[in-house]
């Protein structure tokens, strides 16, 4: 059974614990687990980066 996403591709989450905010840039939907994001981020000391999210860890954000 798939589960829905709750953000749709392209738009700006912030990660709720470190406050990084950047754009969704890909999704994953596993059969035991809950869904993830991949997010393209402004990293607290100034790199860009790549990191893939649980949905639990993100709230839409504006950038």
């Amino acid at each position: 059974m798939s589960k829905e996403f709750k953000y749709p591709l392209g738009i700006v989450v912030k990660a709720t614990i470190s406050g990084e905010k950047g754009h969704i840039k890909g999704r994953a939907e596993y059969t035991n687990t809950e869904n993830q994001y991949y997010v393209h981020l402004l990293a607290a000391d100034g790199r860009a980066i790549d990191r893939w999210f649980d949905e639990s860890e993100l709230t839409q954000a504006e950038l």
